[in-house]
């Protein structure tokens, strides 16, 4: 089994009052993610699987568990290509 993601050595995150953001020290660049999108990278950090944070969005948000896979994906997808994180077990 893959190790689940994890942060790259040179990001940073912090609390904010409506989600998270990761901070590239290198780049000196900042993604902020509201509520939603922090939840699921707790989750995938903490080593919940995307299916179990889908599961769990779907029951508290008006989405599909299937539509909520495929954008936790999507997300996953986008913080490894802006070299944010190193995704393990994504899938």
């Amino acid at each position: 089994m893959s190790p689940s993601p994890r942060l790259r050595p040179d990001v940073v995150s912090c609390d904010t009052e409506d989600g998270l953001v990761l901070l590239d020290s290198r780049r000196g660049r900042y993604w902020q993610l509201n509520a939603t999108g922090a939840a699921i990278v707790r989750g995938l950090l903490g080593g919940a699987t995307v299916e179990r944070i889908a599961a769990e969005l779907s029951r508290k948000q008006p989405v599909t568990a299937d539509r909520a896979t495929e954008d936790i994906r999507t997300l996953v997808d986008q913080l490894t290509r802006a070299r944010l994180i190193e995704a393990g077990n994504a899938s």
